[in-house]
């Protein structure tokens, strides 16, 4: 799978990459900075993503759909599709420009909204990445575990880098008696969720 990522992807990736490098230094306000994962959490993902079981991948924080990519790779190899969530519109505007330049539109739904809105009708999630904003995490925890089939994956990130605020969705997934779960010191910090 990384060993031949399309060329118009893997320029798209660099891209996103050099915006995030800026958009930390030069003062963007926080809300329209990408804040998007590392290189080595999306090849993490990618890989989990391939090892998910058989059911709905969905995605919470689209942002400029870096991330999105990393799991696209995967759907486009298992012949699948994510389905992601962003409410901002300028980082809708520059996802859809992502999804367009690289070719992955048939591998993605974006859905303009928010996640919430829409969880307790996804059933069947075998695939989760959830990285937007922390004050919604556990909300969205609560929504999409009851909706996971079995060995189905959720991964949220900012585990460690945001642990005080996301400590009691933590806690509450460490001690699940629904889930493994455990955090992964990988990028920012991985919480991941395997449905028993």
């Amino acid at each position: 799978m990384f060993h031949n990522i399309p060329e118009n992807v893997k320029q798209r990736m660099e891209d996103l990459e050099d915006m995030d490098s800026k958009d930390r230094i030069d003062g963007t306000p926080r809300l329209k900075r990408l804040r998007q994962i590392p290189p080595e959490t999306g090849k993490f993902i990618s890989i989990l993503a391939a090892s998910a079981p058989k059911g709905e991948f969905i995605e919470i924080g689209t942002s400029a759909g870096y991330s999105t990519l990393w799991i696209a790779l995967t759907c486009k190899l298992i012949g699948s599709k994510v389905t992601t969530f962003e409410i901002l519109q300028e980082k809708i505007n520059k996802a859809k420009i992502t999804f367009r330049q690289t070719n992955m539109e048939g591998y993605v739904e974006l859905i303009e909204g928010d996640a919430r809105d829409y969880l307790i009708d996804i059933k069947n999630i075998s695939f989760c990445f959830l990285d937007a904003e922390k004050e919604v995490y556990e909300e969205c925890y609560d929504l999409v575990i009851p909706n996971m089939v079995k060995g189905g994956l959720l991964i949220a990130d900012n585990a460690i880098n945001h642990y005080e605020t996301l400590k009691p969705m933590i806690d509450k997934a460490l001690s699940d008696q629904r889930l493994d779960a455990l955090v992964v010191p990988i990028g920012k910090g991985e919480l991941l969720c395997r449905k028993l």
